[in-house]
């Protein structure tokens, strides 16, 4: 027994002795497991700690929050083709892709790939060196909006972004009502509402990117930086593109802020300036040119652009309209809404309806000026249009066609001429007709959209303020040093006509749908008073689908050329057939096109250095090239491109009121 307690005693001690090595592995253990306790309690209370979890909580909720963005700003994006906020759901998944930037192989790629500045160092390396100052004028929506407001429930958000940036999504999630109504502008006068002010930010910033990792200009800031350029030669005009084009001189001095700047670089450096103007922006780059030599405008004289003004460069030019335009005024729709799954649809209605859209729509005048500008001559009329192909099957003539349901009556106004079928003099017509007085009136005073062939009556337009937004209705400066670069994308599907239907009455201060409507002039038509439900819903017939006709038809959406934002025929047919002509360009301005094939790059959420998209044009190879040579002094290096059947289609226009209809159409 006591042999057998000696020998338990013996046997402890052994284990438990410093020399053993499990007694050492165990100990050490037992000890480091204390310290991780102790460390992690600590680590855990933390305030850094405790904040980067917040902070990667709150990165996830917005996630989420975004991929369900409220329906009124995302309506907003895809209206002027910028990306919904639920491409944050895409980008979420790309992050983890194998294209994906944290990817060990490619960190580094997340914010800087180099691409940004190749362009720029690839012509500095030719030794080309900024030259001329260069004046950038964004499109419609690409300029933040700030609120200036000092009273009421606004003053708190003083300086706040109303539009662009992540200040914008969280004035929409806030308080949906509340942004609506701070960005509408009164119906009556133009401006902002009573108790309201907003205004366009200003600098390089204001349009630099629409969100943060959504860019705009950033590409193009970088290659010109690249070529020696800075805030010294180099600016954006940043504009409120809400307003018309009157009332931005009116309001805000905008035309004669440009001018200043302009007469300053001239000045200054002893150079011309070359302007650089994306989408809505080259038609306010043109109305510039007539306002700053009239005697109604700008007082500059008949020689001020040939003396100031180098060249301009348009990027996807709204010259001749959009037709996507045309629909969001009549019943606040488009592609993008009436190809929404059935419950986003729902959504969509149920918290911005379409007469909600419409009413925003219609109260910025500033996208009227991208009403469609020609009308039949230049969009078709009831057998052929001119960007129709050989194989169509239904003409885009027919801008919109109706097809009436089972028991229905073709709607009065369409019984005669055609079935239901109008051109596009008859859709503007038709379309001001089912508008409110207030927006005729402001159409009547400021935009005309028709095409004048009378050299005397182009002249005499030069000072009609209301015609210097349409080409087709005024002649470009005599400069015959200036040049014009049209640089626009081709080879994706944009929406050109429409098939529509009627729905039920509804109560409505225009009232065109009662028997006997009084249009008092072309753009004025009201009814009699009534209690009763006079106006009659339309809404593109989503009903109508055939992918294999001629054009494609989808969801009531008839397709067409262009860079999916603007059709073809506007981008293009002044450029290479009417300002080819004397009687729109008296003075010889060289007019170059360069077409830029839509050729995506795989796995790039933007298309990459070869997108030919209306706004990913900004970022690709071929648009910077064409403006770091026009910019430094190599203009003459731009080639003519050609890639579509823009020179065929713009043939067959009636341009000089003397061909045959049979072969024009």
């Amino acid at each position: 027994m006591a042999s057998s307690k000696e020998s338990f005693v013996a046997l402890n001690a052994s284990v438990t002795s410093s020399a053993n090595p499990v007694y050492v592995f165990l100990s050490r253990f037992y000890d480091s497991y204390a310290t991780f306790q102790k460390m992690w309690k600590k680590i855990l209370t933390s305030k850094r700690v405790m904040l980067s979890i917040g902070i990667l909580v709150g990165f996830a909720a917005c996630t989420l929050l975004l991929t369900n963005p409220p329906s009124s700003l995302s309506l907003l994006l895809e209206e002027y083709d910028l990306p919904t906020l639920g491409a944050a759901e895409v980008e979420w998944k790309e992050l983890f892709s194998g294209n994906s930037p944290l990817v060990p192989w490619n960190i580094g790629r997340a914010n800087f790939d180099g691409r940004e500045f190749c362009v720029g160092e690839e012509l500095s390396a030719r030794g080309l060196r900024a030259k001329h100052p260069v004046i950038l004028i964004p499109g419609i929506i690409s300029t933040a909006l700030e609120n200036w407001s000092t009273q009421g429930e606004y003053k708190a958000q003083f300086r706040k972004r109303y539009w662009g940036g992540a200040s914008m999504v969280m004035r929409a999630i806030q308080n949906p009502e509340r942004w609506m109504a701070a960005l509408m502008l009164d119906p009556e006068t133009g401006l902002d509402p009573p108790g309201v002010k907003i205004r366009a930010a200003q600098g390089i910033d204001a349009a630099q990117k629409f969100i943060e990792g959504y860019w705009l200009w950033e590409k193009i800031l970088q290659n010109l930086a690249a070529l020696n350029y800075d805030t010294n030669n180099l600016e954006l005009a940043a504009y409120d593109w809400r307003l018309s084009y009157r009332n931005l001189e009116i309001r805000d001095g905008y035309f004669s802020r440009l001018k200043h700047a302009i007469e300053s670089y001239k000045k200054r450096q002893g150079k011309k300036t070359v302007m650089v103007a994306h989408s809505m922006g080259a038609t306010v780059a043109l109305y510039f040119l007539k306002w700053v030599e009239a005697e109604e405008g700008g007082k500059g004289g008949p020689q001020w652009v040939e003396d100031h003004i180098e060249a301009i460069v348009s990027v996807g030019g709204t010259f001749l309209g959009v037709p996507k335009a045309m629909v969001a005024f009549l019943s606040g729709e488009m592609k993008d809404t009436v190809t929404m799954s059935p419950a986003a649809s729902f959504v969509l209605e149920r918290y911005f309806n379409k007469r909600e859209r419409v009413k925003l729509f219609r109260s910025w005048a500033g996208s009227a000026s991208m009403w469609i500008k020609g009308g039949d001559v230049i969009w078709g009329n009831e057998t052929h249009a001119p960007d129709d192909t050989d194989d169509c099957g239904h003409t885009h003539g027919h801008f919109l066609s109706f097809r009436p349901k089972e028991d229905e009556k073709v709607p009065r106004v369409m019984e005669n001429p055609g079935a239901g079928n109008l051109t596009v003099t008859g859709a503007n017509d038709w379309i001001l007709s089912h508008t409110p007085t207030s927006y005729q009136r402001m159409i009547e005073s400021n935009y005309s959209f028709g095409f004048e062939r009378d050299e005397k009556q182009l002249k005499a337009n030069n000072h009609d303020f209301r015609k210097w937004t349409n080409p087709l209705e005024v002649q470009l400066p005599n400069a015959p040093s200036l040049n014009i670069v049209c640089v626009y994308g081709h080879g994706l599907q944009t929406e050109r006509s429409y098939w529509y239907a009627r729905g039920e009455y509804v109560q409505d201060d225009t009232m065109a749908d009662s028997d006997r409507p009084q249009c008092h002039s072309m753009s004025e038509c009201t009814s009699p008073q009534s209690d009763f439900p006079m106006a009659r819903v339309s809404y593109i017939d989503f009903s109508m689908t055939d992918n294999n006709a001629v054009p494609k038809l989808r969801n009531g959406v008839k397709v067409g050329e262009g860079d999916g934002t603007v059709s073809l025929l506007s981008l293009g047919a002044m450029c290479v057939e009417g300002w080819r002509r004397k009687r729109w360009n008296p003075g010889g301005v060289k007019i170059t096109t360069h077409e830029v094939a839509h050729e995506p790059e795989a796995y790039h959420l933007r298309g990459g250095a070869s997108s030919g998209d209306h706004i990913d044009i900004l970022g690709g190879t071929p648009l910077n090239e064409i403006v770091g040579k026009v910019a430094t002094g190599a203009g003459d290096e731009v080639e003519e491109r050609i890639i579509s059947n823009i020179r065929e289609y713009a043939s067959r226009i009636d341009w000089d009121g003397d061909l045959d209809p049979d072969y024009v159409f």
